[in-house]
């Protein structure tokens, strides 16, 4: 009698092992795309966490960041803010920061709460005011400043391309509400140009040189 030829179930068998071993391509995801946050998005997130530490918390000042490692989103937005809260009843005030990264130093992805300071209540600039006057957010803020011809920033910014936009949120004594500063430039006290628009109304207010 013949012998079982078996090979070619041997060979057959050794393919289908050699099939099943071979690893399974993996779909590439795309990079996350980061997002640069709103004034008032950042504002609130950041009064969440600071309602934890005093429910009276107010909103005192706040002001956009530039980070290098993020790349400028639309007008009117930020990768990462800084603002001071201050409580009344805890006598103190308060830094915190809201990043859409982790960054140098002690800024952190999200909200993140900064160390508590003696605050002795109002004073002049240093004045607090509720969140519920933060009714008007940065880029309508940005685009007023741009259209009104008063305020001179559309020809202020032809002539300066490039220069970059910080954004502070403050109280004047000029003005019963809060107010956006557009600022073209790094800072309020390096800047030659800044316009201010009505944080509640969202109208434009007056232009700083």
């Amino acid at each position: 009698m013949r012998k079982p030829f078996i090979f070619p179930a041997i060979a057959l068998l050794a393919i289908l092992t050699a099939c099943s071993d071979t690893p399974a391509t993996t779909e590439k995801k795309e990079p996350v795309k980061l997002e640069p946050a709103t004034g008032q998005s950042a504002v609130f997130k950041m009064y969440q966490m600071a309602r934890s530490w005093a429910p009276d918390s107010q909103v005192m000042k706040m002001q956009s960041m530039h980070l290098t490692e993020v790349k400028e989103g639309a007008p009117g937005t930020a990768a990462a803010w800084q603002a001071t809260f201050v409580s009344a009843a805890k006598g103190e005030s308060r830094s915190y920061t809201y990043s859409i990264v982790e960054g140098d130093g002690n800024l952190h992805k999200g909200a993140f709460a900064g160390p508590q300071e003696a605050w002795s209540g109002p004073r002049g600039l240093d004045t607090p005011f509720l969140m519920a006057a933060i009714k008007i957010d940065t880029p309508a803020a940005y685009k007023t400043a741009m259209e009104t011809a008063h305020s001179h920033a559309a020809e202020y910014d032809k002539k300066n391309p490039g220069k970059p936009i910080t954004i502070l949120l403050e109280r004047t004594s000029k003005h019963p509400y809060p107010a956006w500063r557009i600022i073209w430039g790094e800072s309020a006290g390096t800047s030659n140009f800044s316009v201010l628009i009505d944080a509640s109304t969202g109208e434009y207010l007056e232009t700083l040189r």
